[in-house]
């Protein structure tokens, strides 16, 4: 069984481990093709629940929210028969509650139907506010921790969005950034429309591209419609953010004002993923992949790259990771980190195969192997 295997494989280095992480524990969440796995990893072991949550359901989004009492889960699932839907877990994901109304769902004069959740966003600075992102892209806005959301219709009536274009995986709104500054500042990124942010609430949305470069259209610097696949927040510097592009990574220090090109000294600036350290500034991750026609990871070898200096310089993390040719694609919610100290990093694959670092990423082991498509990892302390 799953858990066993995932046992199995852990035990052999608590020891080594015990000592630094002490008896915390870390909820690590998996969204795949065919279901929703977690594990749990108490002091230095993990153990992963026998069967999947879901079962056959696509699971896109998850989120860890740690912000009240008990931590509560949320998943977006897609069903082939009854369609996309959000499902909240106050109890670490044992049991899971549907609403009985659609907790997303377009308003009939929008003339749109919901294809799939693809993000869900804790909001930082508002203790029961929960953003969702969804193809076709919209944003979505919970004030009850994920029961129900409303629509955000200013970026949906957005003057831009008859010029938005699909990507190849969908329209989708992929990235939701909070602020713990203020709650009225949200940064937003679809593909391919690229990145959006409001300073207001979500009443007025700017587009925020300048720098980014957009290599598959005739004009490579336009104000929108770059591909951007994921953003992510510096841990110290809150205006500091990290985007990786369909080609290019990039770093802005205005919040999305200006971007600057950081992919230098990385085997292909080609990739999905961007994470960042939850407490140490000027440091993020990334997967690269080869290029945009052989997305398999960069010369076909299984590397994490940390940058510590924000983007000045990379280094490949490969310690217990596969040395042999590797084909397993990482996508853009499969890589992400929890917020223990030393800080956990993780990420799965299109092989079905899960990664773990206890230590910054400095070393890895493997908790699974052969389950469906990873579509998301989310990771949290949550005792």
């Amino acid at each position: 069984m799953l858990g066993c295997r995932l046992a199995d494989v852990c035990d052999k280095d608590v020891e080594d481990t015990a000592e630094v992480i002490g008896m915390t524990e870390v909820l690590l969440a998996v969204g795949t093709r065919k279901g929703l796995f977690i594990g749990r990893r108490h002091g230095g072991s993990w153990e992963f629940d026998a069967s999947p949550y879901f079962n056959a359901q696509a699971i896109y989004s998850v989120a860890v929210d740690t912000r009240g009492e008990r931590p509560r889960l949320l998943a977006g699932g897609d069903s082939a028969h009854w369609g996309p839907s959000v499902f909240h877990s106050d109890d670490l994901g044992r049991t899971w509650t549907e609403p009985a109304a659609p907790a997303v769902k377009f308003p009939k004069d929008t003339q749109a139907s919901l294809e799939r959740v693809w993000q869900l966003h804790p909001a930082a600075a508002e203790p029961d506010v929960v953003y969702a992102g969804t193809e076709p892209a919209a944003l979505y806005r919970s004030e009850n921790r994920g029961e129900s959301f409303e629509l955000v219709r200013p970026l949906w009536e957005h003057p831009t969005r008859s010029k938005w274009v699909p990507g190849g995986g969908g329209e989708g709104l992929h990235t939701v950034l909070t602020d713990t500054r203020d709650p009225r500042s949200v940064t937003v990124a679809v593909s391919t429309a690229g990145v959006f942010r409001t300073s207001d609430g979500g009443e007025s949305w700017a587009p925020a591209n300048s720098g980014v470069s957009a290599v598959f259209l005739p004009d490579p610097n336009p104000e929108f419609g770059q591909c951007v696949h994921k953003v992510a927040r510096d841990a110290a510097d809150p205006d500091r953010l990290y985007l990786q592009n369909h080609w290019g990574v990039y770093r802005s220090d205005d919040r999305g004002g200006r971007w600057k090109d950081i992919g230098a000294g990385l085997p292909s600036t080609f990739g999905f993923a961007v994470a960042a350290h939850p407490a140490r500034g000027n440091t993020a991750y990334v997967f690269p992949i080869n290029a945009d026609a052989d997305r398999v990871p960069a010369d076909r070898r299984c590397r994490v790259f940390r940058t510590s200096d924000a983007g000045e310089s990379w280094e490949p993390l490969t310690a217990g990771l596969p040395q042999e040719d590797h084909y397993g694609t990482v996508l853009r919610d499969a890589l992400c980190t929890d917020d223990a100290d030393p800080a956990g990093v993780y990420f799965g694959n299109r092989n079905g195969e899960v990664f773990a670092s206890a230590d910054d990423g400095d070393s890895w082991r493997q908790l699974a192997s052969h389950l469906p498509d990873v579509l998301c990892v989310r990771a949290a302390v949550v005792g």
